[in-house]
């Protein structure tokens, strides 16, 4: 195979995929990206068994083939390569050239096989469902802030329950993330005009229902979505489906598969339920950097922090045996009755840093319950922390 390719229409593309193919696996091949000539152009597609990604991108191709190079090795030369234009041409035993038009740089790198790359799945007959781009990275950055555990093999800490619901008359589509000590939730209300596009009736549509036909919604893993938020871009609208236990996701000339978890997701409907709460608004940079200068004697052993709710005021107080004590208190506008409860600083800040207007609310029941947070303006995303003992 021989092909010449601008260097920027794949830079950002080699740059997106390292988080497929950067993890080590007992699959070598599935550290490179398979790269295939085509009529217009090329296609990319790389893997870590769980999340595939395939994307056509314009080239002059002198001559059909197949690579299957080092992933991280060809994003590190087009990266520094000095020059737009970059010929690739494939040698002899595997071996890949990768030149300058104008002469004077050359690299001769050894690829793989490219029979041994795993096979992406092929879905096909889609009914794909609109969405715009920044809310869908929006929604994804909310609820991976809760990261994966990575001895913990139960499902739900794993994966984002993903669902479609209908709430007076509204089409919303709910994404929901735990780990048992919190929970965070967000929503996209549909556009009124919001349809399912059929993939195999071109300019079809469906009536919008429950998202993949399924009333139980679905289990995406993280990681898998993770990867996602990294090609979505900050305007525009990308089409969402789910077929044969796979979730997809496709941008005009990218696509990436997810393979879906299995198992039950906990009943949160209870979780969420602030019933009678005291309201309480805040400042949410004044409130993150208190929490932040609380954090500093945070440790593996001595995680909590205490929270006192009293009359128009709050006040934390920070202990650690190792280390020392510290407390901090800021005036509130609270008329309830004292509280004294204690909580996890870090899951606070995680909270406050994925909102981004001034002020957020703060939900406090009694020592018992969680605390809510949520935007004072945006409700589509809340969080719930559980507190804890000390």
């Amino acid at each position: 195979m021989k092909f010449i390719i601008n260097k920027m229409d794949i830079l950002d593309v080699l740059s997106n995929i390292q988080g497929l193919t950067g993890h080590k696996s007992n699959l070598a091949i599935t550290e490179t990206v398979l790269i295939q000539t085509a009529d217009s152009g090329i296609k990319i597609t790389a893997t870590d068994l769980e999340t595939g990604f395939v994307g056509s991108y314009h080239a002059k191709v002198e001559s059909q083939g197949t690579i299957a190079i080092n992933a991280r090795k060809i994003y590190e030369i087009v990266k520094e390569f000095p020059s737009n234009e970059i010929n690739i041409n494939e040698i002899e035993n595997h071996w890949v050239e990768i030149s300058s038009a104008k002469g004077g740089i050359n690299y001769h790198i050894v690829g793989m096989n490219p029979d041994d790359f795993p096979e992406i799945p092929l879905i096909e007959d889609i009914s794909f469902f609109k969405i715009k781009s920044p809310a869908l990275k929006k929604m994804i950055d909310q609820t991976v802030s809760i990261g994966v555990v990575t001895d913990d093999r139960r499902v739900h800490i794993n994966g984002i329950y993903f669902e479609k619901l209908k709430n007076n008359d509204q089409d919303i589509i709910r994404m929901v993330s735990t780990d048992g000590s919190r929970l965070s939730l967000v929503d996209y209300i549909c556009p009124t005009d919001s349809r399912r596009v059929s993939e195999s009736a071109a300019g079809g549509f469906d009536p919008p229902e429950y998202f993949g036909g399924s009333e139980s919604g679905i289990i995406i893993p993280k990681k898998g979505l993770t990867e996602v938020s990294r090609f979505l871009d900050p305007e525009g609208t990308v089409q969402i489906g789910n077929k044969d236990n796979h979730f997809i996701v496709k941008k005009d000339t990218e696509t990436i598969i997810i393979r879906l978890l299995e198992g039950e997701f906990p009943k949160y409907s209870d979780i969420i339920d602030k019933g009678d709460a005291n309201t309480i608004t805040v400042d949410r940079k004044m409130f993150l950097n208190m929490l932040k200068r609380m954090s500093i004697l945070y440790s593996d052993n001595y995680k909590g922090v205490a929270f006192n709710f009293q009359k128009d005021k709050l006040i934390i107080t920070a202990t650690n045996p190792d280390l020392g004590e510290s407390t901090e208190d800021m005036d509130i506008d609270y008329k309830g009755e004292k509280i004294e409860t204690a909580f996890n600083p870090k899951f606070f800040i995680d909270t406050l840093n994925i909102i981004d207007e001034d002020n957020v609310i703060l939900y406090i029941i009694d020592e018992q319950k969680p605390c809510f947070i949520e935007a004072k303006e945006d409700k589509q995303f809340l969080s719930v922390i559980m507190p804890m003992r000390i």
